[in-house]
């Protein structure tokens, strides 16, 4: 049996947690938007709003978002079609989308006419919470995770949160935004 490795995707998935302080989160924004930039800031807006994977978010291009607030996403890993409504985030991402030149992707890269990593957004991530000492669990399901858990706080509606989060299962999804280990 092989011993997985630290940064391991499944292990990272695993630890990672949702973000359960409201304050916390608004902790996060002001940390990315000051110490990483506006594109992680807009990253974290995102995900914690839509839900999609890290994946599903960095493949995003400009055109998919550019003065729309409804976007249908192909998500990556299901292939499943997923409407995600964007009214209360629309000014944010449509002033940030004005920012952009010179690249089609809604996330660029430095380097290259490509979009950050999934390492660089991670590194983003991390280095954000350990300014606002958030010390440990965060990573980049950690903004799916959390979107899920506030989704489950404010609805109570976890036939909603699995279909979203195209779960199998209730008990799959409330472990995965670990209501378990709270309640």
């Amino acid at each position: 049996m092989k011993a997985s490795k630290p940064g391991n995707k499944k292990e990272e998935i695993k630890d990672v947690q949702p973000i359960r302080d409201y304050d916390q989160i608004t902790d996060m924004k002001w940390a990315l938007k000051r110490f990483c930039g506006e594109r992680d800031y807009i990253l974290f807006l995102l995900g914690i709003n839509t839900g999609l994977r890290v994946s599903d978010l960095l493949n995003l291009r400009i055109k998919d978002l550019k003065k729309k607030k409804k976007v249908i996403v192909k998500e990556g890993k299901t292939k499943k079609p997923r409407t995600i409504h964007l009214n209360n985030i629309y000014v944010e991402i449509d002033s940030y989308i004005k920012t952009l030149e010179g690249t089609e992707w809604l996330f660029p890269s430095r380097k290259g006419d490509r979009p950050i990593s999934r390492i660089q957004a991670y590194r983003q991530l991390n280095k954000a919470s350990k300014m606002i000492d958030i010390t440990d669990g965060i990573g980049t399901h950690t903004m799916r995770k959390t979107f899920g858990y506030w989704f489950y706080k404010e609805t109570r509606d976890i036939a909603s949160l699995q279909r979203i989060l195209n779960h199998s299962h209730p008990e799959i999804t409330l472990r995965y935004i670990g209501i378990t280990d709270e309640e």
